[in-house]
């Protein structure tokens, strides 16, 4: 797991390498172990590094094969590199390391961009070819690893994370009116290739880009889910296979030179992953939870699941207690990690358990992407029966509507309910047929690659820490999405997962009540808080920008617990979040 980035000029002039070295200084936390940096003609390219597959100098980046004529910066964990390497060698390839760099590397001279298909895993990469003068940017399948970029008439800079190529310098930082109305409306979700910031865009998932040496660019998608179910099987039957895939991608994401934990949260998806760990035969590993304060009514941890499971399989378990006079001196570092402003109440969580987790573990496997992939939210059930499958998904997962949105924003920014009409046309398009498979489909591959997975990449990596998400196993998400939608939302929703899990876990931890990650403070904004967010959105800095409107800040901070979205989000964070995020990065 590292950091990369790059520029590629195609105007004549030279490469400052400067400009180079200040987008890794801003990436040292992704890669606290070691760095480089490799420039050549029209292109440069850094490099920071977390040893986790090879902890030799024989994988240090950028890594350069002069005998191939290419080369390679690399972010992210390819867990089937033992076997591609045993391929390769078969073909006549020699390799000097035991990581997964190299294997890329070569995976691309024999096989050009078609080894993107052969590679199971996270990844963000990019690969330049000396003679051509091309390079490739490529992003995994489900947008694990992220990759920004920005482009104009003489150049393009890319990194793996926004605030990093903010730091190159020459980025226009001016605010996208589109990625602000989605951020205001679909739940803090960007889709790519926009970002709030108007002057980056970031690689779609399941993309690559070939940047000719002339400064052409030209994106392809090399892979989509498509929801098909021409397959007859019995429950018995897909539950079998449904265990039988995440056994492979759990055992897939034990491959690494470090031990790998798991950050158990108590629910289902956490807790099916220690089960299967312990299955494979590893013994005593390390597992991780994190606790808030109660307020009110609403509780602030789930100890009491995460303890059920780490006492049934003897994990080497950690308690982790934060208070509110913590989370709130921890807010600021938080949202300075974030690429982009994300909204979510357990970012914070993520960014403090993250930040103790590393000091005893290196790689970690989380359970991300189980209730887009297999059916487990709220507002699925209701799509099966739905005439109107937009409306339907509208009104449970939209944070406002447009005609609120009007109200938020000052009127330079009010264009089109552009955050609607990319889910309409999202549902519209072909290979997703059935209401619930449409939800599931954008869900997986565009809410869950800009909220969870993002966030999660975010706060881990700002620690020096590899998540792994086994749930995001593309073989695995293929054969889910082969699945009758009926076998997903019966119940309370995921009900297929929760039965192959009876094989597995405690009763106790299926059968309970549907828990978030509780960050109470964050919801029910009062004391230190609420200051927090006020002084921020009242800042002659807020005032100055001109973004929201003063009677709908003012009717926010009026009751500030009596604004909460359909997903039970407070309406005020959202707007404060955003406001400390851009002050943070100086936009």
């Amino acid at each position: 797991m590292c950091g990369i980035c790059g520029e590629i000029r195609y105007d004549g002039q030279a490469i400052d390498v400067a400009r180079i070295e200040r987008m890794k200084q801003a990436m040292v936390p992704r890669g606290p172990d070691d760095g480089g940096t490799f420039a050549v003609g029209n292109r440069a390219f850094g490099h920071r590094r977390l040893m986790i597959m090879d902890l030799s100098a024989h994988s240090q980046q950028p890594m350069v094969d002069a005998g191939l004529g290419l080369g390679v910066v690399f972010n992210g964990a390819i867990y089937n590199h033992p076997e591609l390497r045993a391929e390769l060698a078969g073909l006549g390839y020699t390799f000097y390391s035991e990581g997964d760099t190299e294997v890329v590397l070569k995976a691309y001279h024999a096989w050009g961009i078609g080894c993107l298909q052969r590679f199971q895993g996270m990844f963000a990469l990019a690969i330049w070819e000396r003679d051509s003068g091309r390079t490739v940017l490529a992003r995994d399948r489900l947008g694990i690893k992220p990759l920004y970029y920005a482009a104009d008439a003489s150049r393009l800079t890319f990194a793996s994370t926004l605030p990093a190529l903010l730091a190159s310098g020459g980025i226009d930082t001016a605010i996208d009116p589109v990625a602000l109305n989605h951020y205001l409306s679909f739940h803090a979700v960007v889709p790519p290739p926009r970002t709030i910031v108007h002057g980056v865009r970031k690689v779609p998932p399941a993309h690559y880009l070939v940047i000719e040496a002339d400064g052409r660019i030209e994106a392809q998608r090399y892979w989509s889910l498509e929801f098909r179910h021409d397959i007859e099987r019995s429950e018995a039957e897909w539950r079998e296979g449904l265990l039988a895939a995440l056994r492979t991608a759990v055992r897939r994401r034990l491959v690494a030179a470090v031990d790998v934990g798991v950050l158990l949260s108590g629910g289902v998806d956490s807790s099916l992953l220690v089960g299967l760990i312990a299955e494979a035969g590893v013994s005593r590993f390390r597992t991780y939870s994190v606790g808030f304060e109660t307020i009110g009514e609403e509780a602030g941890d789930e100890f009491h699941y995460s303890d059920i499971v780490a006492e049934a399989f003897a994990t080497d378990h950690h308690r982790i207690r934060v208070s509110s006079r913590e989370l709130l001196a921890e807010l600021p570092a938080a949202i300075q990690a974030m690429s982009e402003p994300m909204v979510s109440h357990d970012c914070i969580g993520f960014y403090l358990l993250s930040r103790e987790v590393a000091r005893t573990c290196k790689a970690v496997q989380s359970g991300q992407g189980a209730d887009e992939v297999f059916g487990g939210y709220h507002w699925y059930p209701p799509m099966v029966s739905t005439a109107q499958p937009f409306e339907t998904y509208r009104q449970a997962f939209f944070d406002r509507d447009f005609e609120e949105y009007r109200q938020v924003v000052a009127d330079p920014w009010i264009q089109r309910d552009f955050a609607s009409e990319f889910v309409q046309n999202e549902f519209a398009r072909a290979g997703a047929d059935d209401p619930v498979d449409k939800a599931l489909r954008l869900d997986t591959t565009v809410m869950l690659v800009d909220d969870p997975v993002k966030r999660v990449d975010n706060m881990t990596m700002a620690w020096g820490l590899e998540a792994r998400v086994p749930f995001l196993d593309h073989e695995l998400v293929e054969y889910a999405a082969t699945m009758p939608a009926s076998l997903k939302v019966r119940g309370e929703g995921k009900y297929l997962l929760k039965e192959a899990a009876r094989s597995v876990i405690p009763a106790a931890v299926i059968d309970r009540p549907k828990g978030y990650f509780p960050v109470p403070a964050l919801k029910y904004l009062r004391g230190e808080v609420l200051d927090y967010v006020r002084d921020a959105l009242l800042s002659d800095r807020a005032r100055n920008r001109g973004l929201f409107r003063r009677e709908y800040v003012d009717l926010l901070l009026g009751d500030p617990e009596a604004h909460i979205t359909p997903l039970r989000g407070s309406k005020l964070w959202q707007l404060g979040l955003l406001e400390n995020w851009l002050q943070a990065h100086g936009i």
